[in-house]
């Protein structure tokens, strides 16, 4: 199964995008930051929602607002006027979703993309990848709750980010984990926008890997 990167003519309805920035862990800000790219080449308006602006610099073409995910009130203002949320805080989205997701609801958002890692996908034996022996113990958390109301979709590599690889431009799905696999960061903002422009999967984790 495989997927490429939207083609330049592709009537684009999404609208404006919510990027919560707030993930502490290196994967999920480093491919929150990605996405934030992705958004502006693809011509959206992107809000990134961060705990301290003066702590993650001055995105180009971005607005950058204060924000606490852990608030229905706090993200309810900073999403209002979007119709869609990339949420790159994963640990925290694990503990407390149901205060962002009441705050996206409330400020009419009504698609929340969610960067996660391949913890809850299927592994060789067929049980989630946190199941198989020698599983790091840190990246357990990392699973979206199912008691988000919103239209949402959990999008994680399929194995590990390739920090110095050469992006592709391309990459394609998959249905288990694999430890093994490399992903850019890059390429994963690109199945992260294509999921928001052409929404695929609806209550329910995908992964993502690198290209053939």
């Amino acid at each position: 199964m495989g997927a490429a990167r939207a083609e330049s003519s592709r009537v684009v309805e999404a609208g404006p995008l919510v990027v919560g920035l707030a993930g502490v862990e290196q994967f999920v800000r480093r491919a929150g930051r990605q996405a934030v790219a992705e958004t502006r080449r693809r011509g959206h308006q992107a809000t990134a929602v961060v705990r301290d602006p003066a702590a993650h610099g001055d995105p180009t073409d971005v607005r950058v607002v204060a924000g606490d995910v852990t608030g229905a009130g706090s993200v309810e203002y900073a999403a209002a006027g979007h119709n869609t949320a990339i949420s790159a805080a994963a640990r925290l989205l694990h503990r407390v979703v149901p205060r962002p997701a009441t705050g996206l609801a409330k400020a009419g958002v009504h698609r929340l993309v969610a960067v996660g890692l391949a913890s809850i996908l299927p592994g060789a034996s067929g049980a989630p990848l946190t199941d198989e022996p020698g599983y790091p113990n840190e990246y357990r958390p990392f699973f979206l709750l199912r008691t988000c109301d919103l239209d949402w979709a959990y999008v994680a590599p399929a194995g590990d980010s390739d920090h110095a690889g050469t992006p592709t431009g391309r990459y394609r799905l998959a249905e288990d984990g694999d430890p093994a696999g490399r992903l850019t960061y890059a390429d994963f903002a690109i199945a992260l926008l294509d999921e928001i422009e052409a929404p695929r999967h609806h209550s329910m984790a995908v992964g993502v890997r690198e290209a053939w």
